[in-house]
């Protein structure tokens, strides 16, 4: 059994092809996957690719200028440097159609990436003759067959990319997460896109000649992608990403050994399978971490009607087979949402059952004003009587500040709803202390008048004049107005709502005042 792990394990190790392609993967990994994080962040996910793509051209370039002026076969700084001068003109033309034409950047990217691509190709097939490039090697690597130079190539650019990454960390932080606070600061921008574009550039065309296109490309995404399902943390999400593209290396390069397979495939198929294991089980943002915390979740609708259920039960103590009758639902799902309401200080138990507190009336009554809101609204467009409560129950939970407060302007602010019960009113504006209209001032209420909002010919009240609220007549369109002399003023409802005052506790508070 040892021996045979052993074999298994150990074996590739003493063979030079696996430890070059394990250093030479190794380091593409590391310096994608730091640099891969900031592509991300920024969503230039498809500009790896389109670089990438785009060395063919320069690549051709580099190795036709070096076979017909020096008549050398191949040369790997020639190519090394056309190559880079390919993605920066490439970069150069995607900026260029993104902003003289109204093409948005991903859609310049798929344009001139693939011109650049075609352009590569076509040179490559008229030149066949002096240009010997195997396009199938190009595109899908061989990281098994890696030379001493493509080793060099790949350490001093991950040195240098690494070192202006390290040395500008806050600045590409900064510029990646708010570019406009980083512009506001002083920050040049433009300069440090360009230069985060030429770390890009530097590092696939460092690795395309090692590991080729399909392997840059995924290196460059999927392990910062795995990192970012992890971390929230900028260093942090490097420092991960890293550790998984060296994984997936590791990886990937046992897979192909084992099954004898390509190498750049194996070690993307070991990396997309790190990425959907992390997907599955990522504690804060995974699939599973998701459909527990939905599982755990109330329903907010739920919570609404164990309100709603108390608010109707006179303050009685109800348990919980009342209050899963009345709102429709599991039991074990009505027990999490009793729970929680409790934990939240809306309900507390007494004599077996719940009643609410103070700040759980409060929402119930707000609960309870919408729904009866709603049922006066229905019955005033028409709707049948016993279709009201189950139409107004589905409603009750549309209970926006603005929405229902819209509803009760529009129906004049009623007081009782088509069953004959009390709407109950807005607390909120209605509250001891706060200025509200006259209109939302139900009988027995008193204030002070803070302005009139009314031109000549309106009601003879100046602010500062201390008045109390009467019943409500016609029908509840017209609202009384007792001065502090006794005389009463009746008001319809234009007028009412354009004079505001501040609320007292009562009509004697307002006199003692």
């Amino acid at each position: 059994m040892i021996e045979l792990l052993a074999q298994t394990f150990v074996g590739p190790l003493r063979e030079t092809y696996f430890q070059k392609a394990l250093i030479g993967g190794s380091v593409a990994a590391i310096v994608c996957s730091v640099v891969g994080c900031l592509v991300i962040l920024r969503r230039m996910a498809f500009l790896g690719d389109a670089l990438s793509h785009a060395m063919i051209a320069g690549v051709a370039g580099g190795y036709l200028f070096m076979k017909l002026l020096f008549q050398v076969e191949a040369h790997a700084p020639a190519m090394l440097l056309g190559s880079l001068i390919a993605a920066i003109v490439t970069v150069a033309s995607i900026g260029f159609v993104s902003r003289a034409s109204r093409v948005k950047d991903d859609t310049a990217i798929g344009i001139m990436y693939t011109g650049v691509f075609a352009a590569g190709v076509v040179l490559v097939s008229i030149f066949r003759s002096y240009i010997h490039i195997d396009l199938m090697h190009f595109i899908m690597g061989d990281v098994l067959g890696v030379a001493d130079h493509d080793l060099w190539v790949a350490a001093i650019a991950a040195c240098t990319v690494l070192s202006v990454i390290i040395l500008f960390f806050r600045s590409f932080q900064l510029t990646s997460f708010d570019p406009v606070m980083a512009a506001s600061i002083g920050m040049p921008v433009v300069l440090i896109d360009y230069a985060l574009t030429t770390c890009v550039s530097l590092v696939v065309v460092s690795a395309v000649s090692m590991v080729g296109v399909i392997l840059v490309v995924g290196l460059l995404i999927t392990p910062a992608a795995t990192a970012y399902l992890l971390s929230d943390r900028l260093e942090r999400m490097m420092l991960l990403s890293a550790v998984f593209g060296v994984t997936s290396v590791v990886g990937g390069l046992y897979l192909c050994v084992w099954l004898d397979s390509a190498g750049g495939g194996a070690i993307m198929l070991f990396c997309t399978f790190q990425f959907l294991v992390v997907l599955m089980v990522a504690p804060q943002y995974g699939v599973l971490a998701r459909w527990f915390r939905l599982r755990r979740m109330v329903p907010q609708e739920v919570m609404e009607d164990v309100l709603g259920a108390l608010a109707r039960g006179g303050g009685k103590p109800l348990d919980a087979a009342a209050m899963a009758s009345f709102a429709g639902t599991r039991p074990e799902r009505l027990v999490r949402a009793v729970k929680s309401m409790a934990r939240e200080g809306l309900l507390q138990e007494e004599r077996g059952g719940y009643i609410l507190t103070a700040n759980g009336e409060r929402e119930a009554n707000r609960i309870l004003r919408a729904h009866r809101l709603w049922e006066t609204y229905l019955q005033h467009v028409g709707a049948p009587a016993a279709e009201l409560h189950p139409r107004a129950h589905t409603l009750e939970h549309v209970h926006d500040k603005a929405s229902v407060d819209y509803l009760d302007d529009l129906l004049g602010h009623p007081t009782i709803d088509p069953h004959g019960r009390l709407i109950p009113e807005n607390h909120v504006e209605c509250r001891p202390g706060n200025v509200c209209s006259l209109s939302l001032l139900r009988e027995g209420k008193a204030g002070v008048v803070e302005s009139v909002a009314l031109e000549a010919g309106g009601p003879d009240l100046k602010p500062g004049e201390r008045i109390s609220m009467g019943p409500r007549t016609n029908g509840g369109t017209v609202w009384t107005v007792i001065r502090e002399d006794g005389s009463v003023i009746n008001l319809d409802h234009h007028t009412a709502d354009a004079i505001k005052a501040r609320v007292v506790e009562d009509s004697d508070s307002a006199q003692r005042s």
